[in-house]
């Protein structure tokens, strides 16, 4: 009866668990981003008076006087791209730790950064039509440099005082939950509690054995992790309890998904438990390793999709006479459409149709390949269609339902030009993780769903280290050490590998 009580008594919030409306800090940004880019705007405009001693406005009725005209075009480019480097640089973040030297390093390293890329695009520009033959001012350039760094060092200081000061009076805190109750949860506690401008909101702890020295309230057990998170709203899990199963953290992390955006840290003495993507970092004196929520940060999310868009369309450009041969070969050979729509799962288990040119016959029966990699994935020995010397895994062996073109698009490839539509529509990437099937999702372990992470791709690591000669659990694991160590020379080396493999027929069938 008294677990009862406890039980039901865990489900209402704490009264500290008081929260700002959720429209609030997207207001606080918003006001904040424009603040930087009037300070942009300001400091190239002062920057310029200094430098020619004339004013940047006209006094009669149009808005810039004569002499600042040719500068316009500079002036329109500056001030995006300064909000644009500032955000890279995670300025805008305001919800976790933060130092002053740190917010100083971002917001002078993004200025500088910034003003490089004025300084080329006024190479580039010149001017426009009108003045092509303007000589811009180096000192203008050097001035607005050093005006907008003490403009906007200055703001982000001030910005960072004021959330430091409304952090004291409990806004702007994250809700947080501990995990363990050892002396390193108390220590954990008792700094997150005395130093509110951390930004952390202790609500309470989950352990499977009660600490009657902590200064919070215990929530639940480990095994109720999942559910207090969900329960109490938590963003921020720090784990200090070494006895913890690294499959049951996975469990729990897999079970919320990235759309609750919750941020999983550990104690520095829970090194074995960690993947290799992790980050380490400090919250006040406590030095903390971050687990990454997702794979990519916003920058790196920017440059792959900028990268995929590039060359889906060159690659689209290029090969279209191929698109146009096949698309006939297709029509020609047998009855149906051109086109196959199948409805893949995408990053975090969204479905999406996937294009490919119709290589099977239009009444073709879905059962046999599905039945083929429920095989593949339980690591059956009926899964190789191949033999010892040249195993294929998750094919049907000699298909009938292929068509004599459909064989030929399928071995080199061919087949899969049409996903660049769906790389376009931002459903794939051109690099990622093989395209799953739902029913094959379905049979997934929890750990394999970690594949899921990122938009799957036309190709990737696992085509290009054998593709379906690779059991379905090698695969994933191949799949799972390209999320974890995704760079664009990764990208790159990839790409390189992939034409040589296509060339090979390289695991096509």
């Amino acid at each position: 009866m008294g677990i009862e009580t406890a039980t039901a008594k865990r489900t209402l919030p704490p009264t500290n668990l008081a929260t700002m409306p959720r429209w609030v800090m997207p207001l606080v940004r918003s006001c904040v981003i424009s603040a930087d880019a009037i300070l942009a705007a300001a400091g190239f405009i002062f920057a310029f008076w200094l430098r020619e001693g004339k004013g940047a406005f006209a006094a009669g009725p149009a808005i810039w006087s004569e002499s600042f005209l040719p500068y316009v075009g500079i002036l329109a480019f500056a001030v995006p791209c300064r909000v644009i480097t500032l955000g890279i640089a995670r300025v805008y973040r305001f919800d976790g730790a933060f130092e002053y030297s740190r917010e100083l390093a971002r917001v002078a390293g993004a200025t500088v950064i910034s003003s490089l890329l004025i300084i080329a695009w006024a190479f580039m520009f010149r001017g426009g039509y009108l003045y092509r033959d303007f000589s811009y001012s180096r000192g203008v350039f050097a001035l607005d440099l050093v005006c907008t760094l003490v403009l906007l060092c200055t703001f982000h200081l001030a910005v960072r005082a004021v959330q430091s000061a409304a952090r004291g009076r409990g806004i702007n805190l994250i809700p947080t939950i501990i995990v363990g109750s050892t002396s390193e949860s108390e220590q954990t506690m008792a700094e997150l509690g005395s130093r509110r401008h951390l930004g952390y909101r202790v609500v309470g702890y989950v352990a499977d054995v009660e600490n009657e020295s902590a200064n919070a309230e215990r929530l639940g057990e480990i095994g109720e992790l999942t559910d207090v998170i969900r329960r109490y709203d938590i963003k921020e899990v720090i784990i200090t309890d070494d006895s913890l199963a690294g499959e049951k953290l996975f469990e729990a992390m897999m079970a919320l998904g990235r759309k609750r955006r919750v941020e999983f840290r550990f104690a520095p003495t829970l090194f074995d438990l960690l993947p290799q993507k992790t980050s380490v970092d400090r919250i006040g004196v406590l030095p903390m390793v971050r687990l990454f929520r997702s794979p990519l940060s916003d920058g790196q999310r920017f440059v792959k999709r900028v990268s995929d868009l590039v060359i889906a369309l060159g690659a689209t450009v290029v090969t279209a006479p191929i698109w146009i041969v096949a698309a006939l070969a297709v029509k020609f050979d047998t009855p149906g459409r051109i086109m196959f729509r199948q409805e893949r799962v995408g990053m975090d288990g969204r479905v999406f149709l996937c294009y490919k040119f119709r290589t099977m016959r239009s009444d073709a029966d879905q059962s046999v390949h599905r039945a083929a990699y429920e095989q593949n994935i339980a690591g059956a020995n009926a899964a190789n269609s191949g033999d010892e010397d040249r195993p294929v895994f998750g094919k049907v062996k000699d298909d009938p339902r292929i068509t004599r073109t459909g064989r030929f698009l399928r071995r080199t490839s061919i087949d899969e030009l049409p996903q660049l539509l769906n790389v376009l529509r931002g459903e794939m990437s051109i690099v990622g993780p093989r395209p799953p099937i739902p029913y094959e999702v379905e049979a997934y372990e929890v750990w394999q769903r970690k594949r899921l992470d990122m938009k799957p791709g036309m190709t990737g690591l696992w085509q290009v280290s054998g593709r379906s000669r690779l059991t379905f659990e090698e695969m994933v694991r191949v799949d799972l050490y390209y999320i974890e160590n995704w760079s664009l020379l990764l990208d790159a080396k990839i790409l390189a590998l992939t034409i040589p493999a296509v060339l090979r027929g390289d695991g096509a069938r």
